[in-house]
């Protein structure tokens, strides 16, 4: 299973404009460039936006990680916007979103959806990535810094020098 793909150029808005979670969360998924392979997008949104409906997709620490599946993915595509001032999303703490994340994933569910659902949780629980995402200036940087993260998570061990998931060494 190969998760070398994800958070690739086009996987980042490091300035989200919207302040409702709905709004962001359409906003994510209409303007980030990975989506654009699904063609239409609305099937994604309306998955993602029912399904946040449901049950608030904020865990805490300023992180929320929505996901929706739609006929037109084949393959599982996350997406990170930045709110630089916080999206108010019913997290458990009431902390404000600041790192949104938007899971695409295959009708059918797949091992692949879990392993890059767990493993993005597993990533942003450490303070110290969140805070390297929030510091990074720009898309090219944002995507610098989750995709060492994230790989370095998805990893059974990591290369000597890089830490596993973010831990301080």
């Amino acid at each position: 299973m190969s998760m070398h793909h994800v958070f690739d150029r086009g996987s980042v808005i490091a300035h989200l404009h919207s302040t409702d979670k709905f709004d962001a969360l359409r906003e994510l998924i209409r303007d980030t460039p990975v989506f654009a392979e699904l063609g239409n997008r609305d099937e994604l949104e309306r998955a993602v936006i029912a399904r946040e409906r449901l049950h608030t997709t904020g865990f805490g620490h300023g992180v929320a990680v929505a996901h929706g599946r739609a006929t037109g993915v084949t393959r599982v595509l996350i997406a990170l916007g930045v709110s630089r001032t916080g999206i108010p999303f019913d997290a458990p703490d009431g902390e404000p979103v600041r790192l949104l994340f938007v899971i695409a994933s295959p009708q059918q569910v797949s091992l692949d959806y879990l392993q890059a659902l767990s493993t993005l949780v597993r990533c942003v629980r450490h303070q110290s990535v969140r805070d390297d995402l929030l510091a990074a200036p720009d898309a090219v940087g944002l995507e610098a810094a989750i995709r060492g993260a994230f790989g370095a998570c998805i990893e059974p061990s990591a290369p000597a020098g890089r830490q596993p998931c973010g831990a301080a060494g």
